[in-house]
């Protein structure tokens, strides 16, 4: 599988590809998102752009990824002129032990079916519809624009207004509008969505604003990968000492709706389909930490490893330390 990077020193990007233990850089390739329109627009692949850009300019990766290089890792993906034209989303309960999260979180008693839950059996009724059928919708949020994606190494807040800030080990889908209103797929890259439970958890209504906090992808965007049942090492560290870490598992095969699924109920919204713009949407995950107890702290470091994408994707959290400030508006009348 072809897998990129991308990466910035100074003023300067560049895309890399990655031929471990080394990255090869590109030529007149600055970004992602420019060599996948030039794809659309000659007819090519991806892959076949990005190999047919290849110089001989080489960097080691061991000292890219570990932040010993004047080179550092952007996001794998982003509009790299307008943030705003890049929209992350996702969908949530597409694996069981999600829906089982949302039950435990919300229910008032032991015997009541949650709306979380009757959704989830939703999708396993008709999440899977036959080629050319329409599905079971499935639940959808917004996380933000691509002012909030970060990359490897860098943190992830916990806002003064947040309650908490907890990983979330998903895989996105990376997808770029054509010219002729199309949608395509890039590829994917593993992510941390990153999401406030102990807000959510308070009213199962404030999931959407529980997810309005800043995520992260990569390191290394992979070009049609296998999504079939994907491994994800999940390790929690504080003070370099393992805290919890668990191994779960995502893909259609362990989810309850199909790809193609989730993909149309996602682009049949014509505000979906502008072109230009840049999707990210992540497509849930099996387990949280929150889930066992666990209560991130500032600079713990978040690590996932995707079997299939590359290197772990490392975050730490940062916790803001002051009170939340009133937000005053002012009136132009």
């Amino acid at each position: 599988m072809t897998r990129l990077i991308q990466l910035k020193s100074g003023d300067e990007r560049r895309v890399g590809l990655v031929d471990e233990p080394h990255l090869r850089l590109l030529v007149d390739a600055a970004s992602v998102y420019d060599l996948a329109n030039f794809a659309i627009e000659t007819g090519t692949t991806l892959t076949e752009t990005a190999h047919n850009r290849v110089t001989s300019e080489q960097l080691d990766y061991d000292l890219v990824y570990s932040g010993r290089s004047d080179w550092r890792i952007l996001p794998p993906i982003d509009h790299p002129r307008e943030q705003a034209r890049c929209l992350i989303s996702g969908t949530g309960l597409t694996h069981m032990g999600s829906a089982r999260d949302r039950q435990a979180m919300h229910a008032t008693s032991g015997e009541e079916l949650t709306d979380s839950m009757k959704m989830f059996r939703s999708g396993v009724e008709g999440g899977q519809p036959a080629a050319g059928r329409i599905g079971t919708a499935p639940e959808w949020f917004y996380k933000g624009t691509g002012a909030m994606l970060r990359a490897h190494s860098q943190p992830l807040d916990v806002p003064p207004f947040a309650l908490d800030g907890g990983e979330e080990a998903e895989i996105a889908g990376i997808y770029l509008i054509g010219p002729d209103d199309r949608p395509y797929r890039v590829g994917m890259a593993g992510g941390n969505e990153f999401s406030d439970h102990r807000f959510e958890k308070t009213n199962y209504l404030n999931l959407a604003s529980s997810k309005l906090r800043t995520c992260a992808l990569g390191p290394e965007l992979v070009l049609d990968p296998k999504f079939d049942s994907v491994k994800i090492d999940i390790t929690i560290e504080r003070v370099g000492g393992v805290l919890w870490s668990k191994t779960i598992r995502t893909g259609e095969a362990e989810m309850c709706h199909s790809l193609r699924n989730i993909e149309h109920h996602h682009f049949k919204f014509d505000g979906h389909r502008r072109p230009g713009d840049v999707h990210v949407h992540f497509f849930g995950t099996d387990y949280l930490s929150f889930g066992d107890g666990i209560q991130l702290a500032d600079g713990d470091i978040m690590k996932l490893q995707f079997e299939g994408f590359g290197r772990p994707l490392c975050n730490p959290v940062r916790i803001a330390g002051t009170e939340p400030a009133l937000i005053e508006v002012n009136s132009l009348g």
